[in-house]
């Protein structure tokens, strides 16, 4: 059972009709505007970027702490005569 499994064409228009109620038909078009560019941004980026989706920001995090020396204790350091 789908959330949208009885939404109807009649369900659309009810919507449309209480978002240009909410919003007013002046700053419609400067929000579709606003949309139509965030996804030409959103696109560019992920059409930019396919190398990085071998190594995630957490699989580089563990490969930098693995890389990172460990803290020296003080008696490794200076063995006592």
């Amino acid at each position: 059972m789908g959330i949208l499994q009885g939404f109807t064409g009649w369900h659309a228009i009810i919507i449309l009709v209480v978002i240009l109620l909410l919003f007013g038909s002046a700053k419609l078009p400067a929000l579709a505007k606003s949309m139509g560019q965030s996804m030409k941004i959103f696109k560019k980026e992920i059409k930019s970027n396919p190398d990085e989706d071998d190594e995630t920001p957490q699989a580089q995090t563990m490969q930098n702490s693995s890389q990172a020396t460990p803290p020296a204790n003080s008696t490794e350091t200076h063995p006592k005569p």
